[in-house]
């Protein structure tokens, strides 16, 4: 008797985020970007790491860390493997998945695109970042729109973030998350959040105050059919740098990109590096905290989105 080889593993779901589906806990997915060399600078990436995890255990939450190991797409990479999410990878947006898994990429760090693909497929409703990607500055000529702002619209995910990056256009995104019915929802605030900064001046289209207002609305949205959720949180007082100085270091840091011939997915850790000098340094703290800050209240919400599944 013959046997068929078994089909290459695609995606693994690890034991800890499966036992917490199966029992129908609290979960919150995270990209891995964040904390690889595209990321935060070191040691600031693993710290980064070790206060998301920390946040969500506090929550009441289980972390599902997501990236490609070994051409595996994996949701719930385990905290003790820290020093390989930290370390050299490949970038890896949504689209590179596929080619990822197939061409068997030691390390794939996963986009916000990505993470939400993968979060979806796994059944997880909250997923927490830093800043998404969006709209960039010039997007009429180069039409460069981050794969980001397309998956919020197809994967039924409720995503954390402190907004968008402050180099991008961010009325232009806005209106992009507004063309692709994705509700913006302002964590008891009233304008949108720029990642570093608490405000760029644009409105939220919706406030809301606690977690069980974002869960009852996504159970709506899904119930018609609908995809992702962007809830964006400011990031806290304390830690916030300044709207005006910020745009102005955006606006050098742009153009030295453009002088050096900096293009496409490379402008973002280009521009996020030139903004930690331009601020001495001041920038890292402050992505520390708003990361972190959004874990926690992903948390919240995933909770609430569990009690209200169980209604």
């Amino acid at each position: 008797m013959t046997t068929q080889p078994t089909e290459p593993a695609r995606f693994r779901v690890e034991e800890a985020v499966a036992m917490a589906l199966s029992s129908k806990r609290p979960i919150v997915g995270l990209e891995s970007t964040i904390f690889s060399e595209f990321g935060l600078p070191a040691p600031a990436n693993r710290e980064a790491l070790d206060r998301c995890f920390r946040a969500v255990i506090e929550g009441g939450a289980t972390p599902a860390l997501t990236g490609v190991l070994d051409g595996v797409a994996t949701v719930g990479i385990r905290h003790d493997a820290a020093e390989r999410i930290c370390g050299p990878a490949r970038k890896t947006a949504v689209r590179d998945l596929p080619v990822a898994i197939s061409q068997s990429w030691a390390y794939g760090a996963s986009t916000v695109s990505a993470s939400v693909a993968l979060c979806a497929k796994a059944g997880i409703e909250v997923f927490a970042t830093g800043g998404i990607g969006g709209v960039h500055r010039g997007w009429q000529s180069t039409f460069d729109v981050s794969a980001d702002l397309d998956a919020l619209s197809r994967f039924p995910v409720v995503t954390v973030s402190a907004g968008a990056k402050v180099f991008l256009d961010l009325e232009a995104t806005l209106e992009k998350l507004e063309t692709d019915s994705v509700p913006v929802l302002g964590w008891r605030c009233d304008e949108f959040p720029a990642f570093h900064a608490r405000s760029s001046g644009l409105p939220v289209p919706h406030r809301v105050e606690t977690a069980e207002e974002v869960a009852h609305i996504a159970r709506a949205h899904w119930d018609l059919g609908g995809g992702g959720i962007l809830v964006v949180v400011p990031v806290p007082k304390a830690d916030a740098l300044e709207f005006e100085p910020l745009s102005k270091a955006v606006e050098a840091a742009l153009g030295a990109a453009a002088t050096q011939g900096v293009s496409g997915s490379a402008v973002t850790p280009a521009v996020l590096a030139a903004l930690v000098e331009a601020t001495g340094g001041d920038a890292i703290p402050t992505n520390l905290a708003l990361a972190e800050n959004n874990a926690r209240v992903a948390a919240t919400i995933a909770g609430a989105l569990v009690r209200t599944k169980q209604i």
